[in-house]
């Protein structure tokens, strides 16, 4: 969303081109300020650590971002994907993101650092 002050031109050129579109919000964001591309988009990243470099822990105040979106995906019948990167390292983070409606967890170094990558994944999803 910070990318451009043309969201919704960009989500549209990106369609024209036969490829999904999403977007993303950093932690300052308000996911409010969605609202108007919401039915334009199949993905909404919500950035759970401030961009720039791997290992920073989760902000679980973002949390309430994803909270907003599920409800306004609901609300509005939409059918856009909510993800969540950054700081997803473990069980805790996982479940929470999940259980606030992230449909999509991205992890970086938590994963390319485990020595068992299976596990890793497993401890992830619950499995």
């Amino acid at each position: 969303m910070e990318a451009t002050a043309h969201s919704h031109r960009l989500i549209q050129e990106i369609h024209d081109t036969g490829t999904k579109a999403g977007v993303s919000i950093v932690p300052s964001t308000p996911a409010s300020a969605l609202s108007e591309i919401l039915p334009f988009a199949d993905l909404i990243l919500v950035m759970t650590v401030n961009p720039g470099w791997g290992g920073q822990d989760f902000i679980p105040e973002c949390l309430e971002k994803v909270r907003f979106l599920a409800e306004e995906r609901q609300r509005r019948g939409l059918g856009f994907l909510i993800s969540v990167d950054g700081g997803v390292h473990g069980q805790a983070q996982a479940a929470a993101a999940v259980a606030a409606g992230a449909d999509v967890l991205v992890t970086g170094s938590a994963f390319f650092a485990a020595q068992d990558k299976a596990a890793l994944v497993r401890e992830l999803t619950g499995g």
